[in-house]
C-alpha cells in the first residue's frame, strides 16, 4: 500500500470515528456473580448497596429479568451469543461446542460498527470465539485504551461475591477486607429463606452473601468513579447485572427465582428513571446493546432488546448437566407463575456433586436431614425423587414451596405453560433430550450442534414423548420396547432409560437389554446395563461398564462412571475398574464420580477436588 492510500484509510476511520462518536453512545457493563436482587434498591433492607440504589434512582430497575440458566458458563455462553445454550449446544456445564459461521458473538458487530470492545475479564463462552471477538480481554482490559473520540463497549466482571467467595475462608476475608464495621453484617438479624435450615452455620453463609455484595459494590461505585474522572458520565449507558442467582443449594443451579431472578439496572443519560415490570431474558443483553449503538439485530438472534424492541410473555430456563450429574429440567414463568418440567424425576433434588458438597450450608443440610430436624419446606428438597411437573403462583408463594400442578384450579394455567414449553422446545431445536456422548458424536458430522436438530422436528417430537413415557412405570413397558427398535440412537437411549427405571417389572424386556449391550451408540450401551443391573443382571452390566470407563467418548465414560455409583454394593467387583479411572481422564468430572463411588463403596473420604 503507497503512503497516499495509508493516508487516504487513515483519515477515512477517523472521519467515520468522528461520525459514532456523534452518534453512538458508550456502553458500560457491570456485572457480577452468583447473586440474587439482595440490594437496597429491590426492597431487601438487609443489603448495603449504596452505589447501586444510587444508579437505581438514575436509571430503570427491572423486576422481572431472568437468565436462561442457574450457572454461570451455559447462561453466559447464551449471553454473549444472544441465543439459548440448548439451542447452540453449550448447555453442559465445562462442554466445548463449535457454533456455525453465521452465530458470532455480537461484540463482533459492534467492532464492525466502531467500537472499541473490551472484556474484564471473564469469558467462559464454552465455545472458541473468533479472534475478533475483542480488541482486549483480559485482566488489563479498559475503555482507557480506545482511540480518541472512538465510541466504547466495555464489560467488566466481578467475581468476588461467586460461591467460591462464600464457601472460600481466605477468599471472602480478601474480598470483604476493607470493609467498615458499619458495613458488617448481624447474621442473627438476617432472614432466611424458609428452604434452609435454621442453624449458625447456615446464618454464616447467608451473612458473607450479603458482605460479597456490598464489596462488590463498592467496586461498581468505583467503575462509575472512573467514568465521572475521564468526564464520560453522560456519555455512557450503564447497565448492570448479574450471571445468576445467589451461590447456595437450591439457587445456584436450579430454574426457581432462587436460581435465576438476577438484578438489572439501566441507566441512560437523559433518559427515565423508573421501574419495570417487564419479562427481560440474560439472551436480551446482547440485542439490547446492538440496538443501543443503533444496530440491527441479526434475524439468528432468539434474544430482543428489551428497551426498543416487542415484550415477551415468557421467559424459559433450561437445566443439563451441573458438574458431574445430569438432571434435565425446563422451566417457563410469565409475571406471576413459574411451570418446571423434571424429565428426570427419579433422581433426587440434591445429587452428590463435589463442589456444592464442599459448602458449609450444603453439608449443614445434609448433617440436619441426618438427624431428622429439617424443617418442612427443606424436607421438600431432601425427596429421593421430583414431580414430573412443578407450577408456582410468585406473588403467593416467592420462594416456591407450594407446588400447584396437582391442584384442579389451577390446571387452565399448567395447560398453557406446558403447551408453551413444548412450543418452546421445538421452536428452539432443543438439544437437551440428546445423551451428551451423542451430541459430541453427531457434532462431527453435522459440523456444529447447532445443526444435529435442525429441520427434525419429528424426531424432536418423538424424543419428547418418549422421554416423558420413560418415568411413566411399568404401563410404558410396551412403548418402551417398540422404541427400542427405532432408528434414532437417541430414542433407543431413552427407551432404554425408561426399561431402568421401571426396574423388577420390566423382566421382559431382559433379551431386548442384552441385545442392546451391543448398540452402535454408547449411550444407549451404558442404558441398557443400567437397566440389567436394575433387573438384577450384574453379571452382563458390569463388563459393559468397565469398558465403558475407557472407551474413546468422554462423556460416555462420564455416564457409565454414574451408573456404576448409582448401583452401590452391585458395582463392588468394578472397584480394579473405578480406581483406573482416577486418572489419566479427559476432564475432571470423570474422577469426581469414580472416586465418590468408591468412597461409598470402601467407606473412604478420600474426595477428588
Amino acid at each position: 500500500m503507497t503512503g497516499n492510500m495509508k493516508y487516504i484509510y487513515t483519515l477515512i476511520f477517523c472521519v467515520a470515528l468522528s461520525a459514532y462518536a456523534e452518534d453512538q453512545p458508550n456502553i458500560l457493563w457491570i456485572s457480577a456473580e452468583d447473586i440474587s436482587p439482595h440490594l437496597g434498591c429491590y426492597g431487601d433492607s438487609q443489603a448495603i448497596t449504596p452505589n447501586l440504589d444510587q444508579l437505581a434512582k438514575e436509571g430503570v430497575r427491572y423486576t422481572h429479568a431472568f437468565t436462561t440458566a442457574g450457572v454461570c458458563a451455559p447462561c453466559r455462553s447464551g449471553i454473549i451469543t444472544g441465543m439459548y445454550q440448548t439451542t447452540i449446544g453449550t448447555h453442559h456445564m465445562r462442554c466445548n461446542a463449535q457454533l456455525p459461521a453465521h452465530i458470532k458473538p455480537f461484540p463482533v458487530y459492534l467492532r464492525q460498527a466502531g467500537y472499541y470492545c473490551t472484556n474484564n475479564s471473564k469469558k467462559d463462552y464454552q465455545f472458541k470465539e473468533p479472534k475478533d471477538t475483542w480488541d482486549e480481554s483480559g485482566g488489563k482490559a479498559h475503555w482507557r485504551k480506545r482511540k480518541s473520540g472512538q465510541p466504547f463497549f466495555s464489560v467488566f466482571n466481578f467475581t468476588g461475591c461467586h460461591e467460591s467467595g462464600i464457601a472460600g475462608e481466605a477468599k471472602y476475608k480478601s474480598v470483604t477486607q476493607k470493609l467498615k464495621a458499619s458495613q458488617r453484617q448481624n447474621a442473627n438479624e438476617l432472614k432466611l429463606p424458609p428452604y434452609y435450615p435454621d442453624t449458625p452455620i447456615v446464618r454464616e453463609d447467608w451473612k458473607r452473601n450479603y458482605e460479597l455484595i456490598t464489596a462488590m459494590d463498592a467496586w461498581a461505585g468505583g467503575l462509575i468513579k472512573q467514568l465521572k474522572a475521564d468526564g464520560l458520565y453522560e456519555n455512557t449507558i450503564i447497565i448492570f447485572w448479574s450471571d445468576h442467582g445467589v451461590g447456595l443449594p437450591r439457587a445456584k443451579r436450579w430454574l426457581y427465582d432462587s436460581g435465576t431472578r438476577i438484578p438489572l439496572i439501566v441507566r441512560q443519560p437523559g433518559g427515565k428513571a423508573g421501574v419495570s415490570d417487564r419479562l427481560v431474558s440474560s439472551i436480551d443483553f446482547g440485542p439490547t446493546a446492538l440496538k443501543l449503538a443503533g444496530l440491527k439485530v441479526p434475524r439468528h438472534m432468539q434474544g430482543r432488546s428489551f428497551i426498543h424492541g416487542q415484550a415477551r410473555d415468557y421467559i424459559y430456563g433450561a437445566r443439563d448437566r451441573m458438574d458431574e450429574r445430569y438432571d434435565i429440567i425446563r422451566s417457563v414463568r410469565d409475571k406471576r407463575y413459574r411451570y418446571i418440567r423434571n424429565y428426570e424425576p427419579l433422581k433426587t433434588y440434591y445429587q452428590y456433586m463435589n463442589t456444592p458438597e464442599k459448602g458449609a450450608t450444603m453439608k449443614e443440610i445434609r448433617r440436619v436431614a441426618k438427624a431428622g430436624k429439617l424443617p418442612v419446606a427443606a424436607k421438600l428438597f431432601m425427596a429421593p425423587a421430583k414431580p414430573a411437573e412443578e407450577l408456582y403462583d410468585l406473588d403467593n408463594d416467592p420462594h416456591e414451596i407450594n407446588n400447584l400442578a396437582a391442584e384442579k384450579k389451577y390446571a387452565a394455567k399448567l395447560k398453557e405453560l406446558r403447551e408453551t414449553h413444548a412450543q418452546w422446545v421445538r421452536d428452539t431445536g432443543d438439544l437437551g433430550l440428546l445423551p451428551e456422548a451423542e451430541i459430541e458424536i453427531r457434532e462431527k458430522g453435522a459440523g456444529a450442534r447447532f445443526n444435529i436438530l435442525k429441520g427434525k422436528n419429528e424426531l424432536n417430537a418423538q424424543l419428547g414423548n418418549v422421554a416423558a413415557m420413560a418415568s411413566a412405570g411399568v404401563y410404558a413397558l410396551p412403548s418402551m420396547l417398540q422404541a427400542m427398535r427405532h432408528p434414532d440412537a437417541a430414542v433407543r437411549y431413552w427407551a432404554a432409560t425408561g426399561v431402568g427405571n421401571i426396574g423388577p417389572e420390566a423382566a421382559n424386556a431382559r433379551q431386548s437389554m442384552i441385545k442392546a449391550l451391543k448398540d452402535t451408540s454408547p449411550s444407549v450401551r451404558i442404558a441398557a446395563a443400567r437397566a440389567l443391573a436394575k433387573l438384577g443382571d450384574v453379571k452382563s452390566a458390569l463388563p459393559v461398564l468397565e469398558a465403558e470407563l475407557k472407551s474413546e467418548h468422554q462423556w460416555g465414560r462420564l455416564a457409565a462412571a454414574i451408573v456404576l455409583d448409582e448401583m452401590d454394593g452391585q458395582a463392588k467387583p468394578s472397584i480394579p475398574a473405578l480406581k483406573k479411572a482416577l486418572v489419566n481422564q479427559p476432564n475432571k468430572y470423570i474422577v469426581r464420580v469414580a472416586n465418590r463411588a468408591l468412597n461409598e463403596l470402601l467407606g473412604t473420604d478420600n474426595v477428588v477436588r
